[in-house]
């Protein structure tokens, strides 16, 4: 298995894989800002207990929790982060391809893996947003939190171990 951006020529891979850091970053940023009016009780933890509900209750609760002006921020953050999918899932697998050059054998293997990985992150997002989305709108009935909490689950274990792998291809000395 090849990684699914080793078509990119090596001179451009760090500065894309910096653009679309940068990219990340800046709209990290405007996630921390629209999540605030999201931290109750209910959701302390804001998109992400809302991510995480896992049954109509949980999401019922979140949502009861949220007045009208939350939900509208809530719907925007939403909108927003299918820009951020492609930005963050690229930053990642860019920064994965940029370690994978330090390994062999099966940590290249698994440089492979967390390459597809990231691009695997963003596809569960996507999913993961539209059952939000459904929820959102007031169909607050299964399958949806149970859909969105598993996607989301995912998508964190992905990027976690795209992360982890691009941290040890820093960190890690080259082998020979």
């Amino acid at each position: 298995m090849h990684h699914p951006l080793v078509f990119v020529p090596p001179e451009k891979r760090k500065p894309l894989f910096l653009a679309f850091l940068a990219l990340t970053f800046i709209l990290f940023a405007v996630f921390r800002v629209l999540d605030q009016p999201l931290r109750t009780s209910a959701a302390p933890n804001g998109i992400v207990s809302y991510e995480l509900a896992g049954s109509p209750a949980g999401a019922e609760s979140i949502l009861a929790s949220w007045d009208a002006r939350a939900q509208i921020f809530a719907a925007f953050g939403l909108g927003i982060d299918y820009l951020f999918m492609p930005a963050y899932s690229l930053a990642l697998a860019l920064g994965v391809l940029l370690a994978v050059g330090k390994f062999k054998g099966l940590m290249k293997s698994l440089g492979a893996a967390a390459g597809w990985g990231a691009v695997g992150a963003a596809l569960f997002d996507a999913v993961e947003n539209y059952a939000l989305w459904r929820i959102l709108i007031g169909e607050i009935t299964s399958p949806y939190p149970e859909i969105a909490a598993l996607c989301a689950s995912v998508k964190f274990f992905l990027l976690a171990f795209g992360i982890l792998y691009g941290l040890a291809g820093w960190i890690l000395p080259r082998r020979p």
